[in-house]
């Protein structure tokens, strides 16, 4: 099939930043791209061909806007599955494929996933309502501490929390969640694999991902990660195995801890372009957006290499700042070495919403890593 400057349309369902990042892709080969979003204000409202505003998870909404596409891809998991699954009936080719996010959508579906392919994760245990959580803790058979996850609509630390005594019970949601054993750990790392319908994959360099203490995010992205070679290998080759029993087409970004005894054991999964992957457009042969794009359409993939070395900083809204958003010292940073922003396009700030990311590349890491606590001091993410 003809992609490029035909009738062929791509719909995206989500316009956030990965959205608009997977854009600069489409944009530069020219595939007619539409985007379903519920915000008149989606990142990607402009840069698309068409777009249309609707809900994700309303079935006929999907439905409708998916019947008009060749090929629907996503840039958020939190999208009507059973619409995939009719929409694939009907014809329409659906990357990843509505059984891959069923699976992923739901934690603990996913956790079960693991254990029964055979892939490390932390114990865990599943519990349908927080009531029966308790009940557990109460009768002993839950011990503190341990980390409490939502099974659905979690996303950037939200759904989150470490749970060290009952008090921090206090305000959690009622519905199904997870329990995770909470294991020490020393790095937490993240490869993205890709892979076309012609079973070519390909996997990114491992990265290192410093989070925030209090919102759970991600602050910095680190790559190569700072591991022995040895590490990083076994890293590459249990996200080979994950997305082998996946069996996605698309982007597959494997989560993983390494462990105090150097064990490696998968966190989560995201069947999409990732926060860990940011960095790839200013230090990879192919960014994470273009092998998305090409991976989906099953094109050739690119080559994975980096170029140079590259460290991500996330730019999130403040503290104590709600409202429309000012980049305060902006300038200051772009005198910086090798430093790239990109500003999201979001209007409105609150504390810590991702905004935009910044990127530095340096053939020295240490280099780039000092460079980036610096643009991290420098630029402020405020309302006016």
């Amino acid at each position: 099939m003809n992609y490029f400057s035909s009738n062929f349309k791509l719909g995206i369902l989500g316009g956030g930043q990965l959205g608009k990042m997977l854009l600069y892709t489409t944009r530069k080969f020219d595939i007619h791209t539409s985007v379903l979003d519920p915000s008149d204000e989606a990142p990607s409202r402009l840069a698309c061909d068409h777009f249309v505003q609707g809900d994700l998870m309303d079935f006929d909404t999907v439905f409708n806007f998916g019947k008009h596409t060749d090929l629907l891809t996503i840039e958020i998991e939190n999208v009507n599955v059973d619409a995939l699954d009719a929409l694939e009936k009907e014809g329409v080719k659906v990357y990843p494929e509505s059984k891959t996010l069923r699976t992923i959508q739901n934690k603990a579906i996913q956790k079960q996933f693991y254990i029964n392919n055979n892939l490390p994760t932390a114990p865990f245990s599943r519990f349908l309502h927080i009531s029966e959580l308790n009940t557990a803790i109460s009768e002993g058979n839950l011990s503190f501490p341990f980390v409490w996850k939502s099974a659905q609509f979690g996303y950037d630390g939200n759904g989150v929390k470490i749970i060290r005594t009952e008090k921090d019970l206090q305000g959690l949601p009622k519905g199904e969640c997870i329990a995770e054993e909470l294991v020490p750990f020393k790095n937490e790392l993240a490869v993205i694999v890709a892979r076309n319908l012609s079973g070519e994959i390909k996997t990114y360099p491992v990265v290192e991902m410093e989070f925030h203490p209090e919102a759970n995010q991600v602050e910095y992205v680190i790559c190569p990660a700072r591991i022995p070679d040895a590490i990083a290998k076994k890293a590459e080759l249990i996200a080979l195995k994950t997305a082998k029993a996946f069996n996605h087409i698309g982007l597959l970004a494997v989560e993983l801890f390494l462990t105090e005894d150097d064990d490696i054991i998968i966190n989560e999964v995201a069947p999409r372009p990732h926060n860990s992957g940011h960095q790839t457009i200013e230090s990879s042969y192919t960014s994470q957006f273009e092998q998305h794009i090409r991976a989906i359409l099953n094109l050739p993939l690119g080559n994975t290499n980096n170029k140079t070395n590259g460290v991500m900083v996330n730019l999130v809204g403040s503290e104590g700042y709600k409202g429309n958003v000012v980049y305060s010292n902006i300038k200051e940073i772009l005198k910086m070495p090798g430093v790239t922003p990109h500003i999201y396009g979001k209007k409105q700030t609150r504390p810590f919403r991702k905004m935009g990311h910044v990127t530095i590349i340096n053939k020295d890491l240490v280099e780039a890593r000092k460079i980036a606590e610096a643009v991290k001091s420098t630029v402020k993410v405020i309302s006016s």
